[in-house]
């Protein structure tokens, strides 16, 4: 579990990111899955971009996601949705008390 400096820090890298990867009307399809795992054991903090729905559509998207992958979420704001998970065998950033 992530700490709130933690976060704090997180968000603040994932300000200046681009999304990695969009979900679209199609929704999370086995590809996708295998995108966002493939994103998050290279870079750790990944921002997706939620085209899919409404609110409840994008709320299910995201917590499939996060139970699929086993990431945690650093912020949610609209469409964009920030996760992290640390790779243990070669961490890329470097957190304070982690």
């Amino acid at each position: 579990m992530l700490s709130r400096d933690q976060i704090k820090a997180l968000r603040a890298l994932a300000h200046t990111r681009k999304v990695i990867v969009r979900i679209g009307q199609n929704g999370l399809t086995d590809n996708v899955l295998g995108e966002i795992e493939q994103a998050l054991a290279h870079h750790e903090l990944v921002k997706i971009g939620i085209r899919a729905g409404d609110r409840a559509v994008r709320d299910a998207i995201t917590a499939a996601i996060i139970e699929k992958t086993g990431a945690e979420t650093v912020q949610k704001i609209g469409n964009t949705l920030v996760l992290f998970r640390r790779n243990r065998q070669d961490p890329v950033i470097t957190l304070p008390g982690y």
